[in-house]
């Protein structure tokens, strides 16, 4: 059994300055089922705005939820984006839960691209949230229940994946740092591998952990 373990953490070794990897199927399963969660609660806000539900559900704020995702604020979204924002909403937390399952537990070295694609998809919305929720403060003037569960959500979800991009852009650095390359950053972006690259990988490995 000790030595299954050893093997275990050899294979699966923490990436400074964290103590633990961030690419771990550990770190990133709840965010997958986090994501699910709150894609989940947008279906329910996007068929209000759609129409094909004739309440939302919100035990605090009563028919604050129905004046936010009515409001004017709502519908100016729609015309110049030609789709319910509760409907982005949906397909952000997908892409969120897609990405997250994508990709080995070395995906911060094999996979830079994919990951720096899933804080493109996850940071932004955390950003986008918390934009809506001072929408709702100070242009609607109304409260969403669930849409301040979702925007917390979001928050949630951007502390939980910045280890991981932070680990795969230390990466690149140091293939940048190391050789000043632009072909070789550009194959270590998209997760080829050689000596050169694989030296890179190992010097972040043997940093020290803070």
């Amino acid at each position: 059994m000790s030595d299954n373990v050893t093997l275990a953490r050899e294979s699966d070794p923490a990436v400074p300055p964290y103590d633990y990897n961030p690419s771990a199927w550990s770190q990133r399963i709840p965010i997958c089922l986090v994501a699910f969660v709150a894609a989940g609660i947008s279906v329910h806000l996007s068929l209000y705005q759609w129409g094909l539900i004739d309440s939302v559900f919100d035990p605090v704020f009563g028919d604050g939820s129905a004046k936010v995702l009515k409001s004017d604020t709502a519908k100016t979204m729609y015309s110049i984006l030609g789709i319910h924002d509760a409907s982005l909403g949906v397909l952000a937390y997908l892409g969120d839960a897609i990405l997250g399952f994508a990709g080995s537990t070395r995906r911060w070295q094999y996979r830079p691209w994919l990951v720096i694609l899933f804080g493109i998809d996850v940071i932004p919305l955390g950003i986008v949230s918390v934009v809506l929720v001072l929408c709702q403060a100070f242009v609607v003037g109304s409260w969403c229940f669930l849409c301040l569960v979702t925007a917390s959500l979001s928050l949630l979800l951007v502390y939980w994946a910045w280890d991981e991009v932070r680990v795969s852009l230390t990466y690149l650095k140091i293939v940048w740092t190391e050789h000043q390359d632009k072909g070789l950053l550009w194959q270590a972006f998209w997760g080829l591998r050689n000596e050169q690259l694989d030296a890179a990988a190992e010097k972040l490995l043997s940093r020290e952990v803070k």
